[in-house]
């Protein structure tokens, strides 16, 4: 996992994002290198996440895009190489990202696993 990808993982984690994921995509798409998927509680959790992705893209100094930022179930960060998803858990549950691409590389991070 790159550094990047680590920072990311860890300011998700700080801020208590839930099923942390990321999946190496590699040869699998040209979308993207990784996906780092994360489940917000609430919509003010949802922010939150969203702001401490951005900080920690800014302090990488990695430009970042974000979709989505009104929507109550899935907000994205396109930093290029490196997708966040981050989602309420209904949408992660309708999105499906872990299905769609199945065929990646995939870590969870819980609770007690460090970065």
């Amino acid at each position: 996992m790159s550094k990047e990808a680590q920072a990311i993982v860890k300011s998700l984690s700080d801020k208590h994002a839930e099923k942390i994921t990321v999946m190496n995509l590699g040869e699998t798409t040209t979308l993207a290198d990784t996906f780092i998927l994360a489940t917000a509680n609430s919509d003010v959790h949802m922010n939150t996440l969203l702001e401490t992705t951005l900080d920690t893209l800014e302090a990488l100094e990695l430009p970042a895009r974000v979709e989505g930022a009104t929507s109550a179930r899935w907000r994205l960060v396109d930093a290029g190489n490196l997708v966040i998803h981050i989602f309420s858990r209904q949408g992660r549950d309708y999105y499906g990202i872990e299905r769609i691409w199945g065929d990646a590389e995939t870590f969870v991070f819980d609770e007690e696993m460090t970065v």
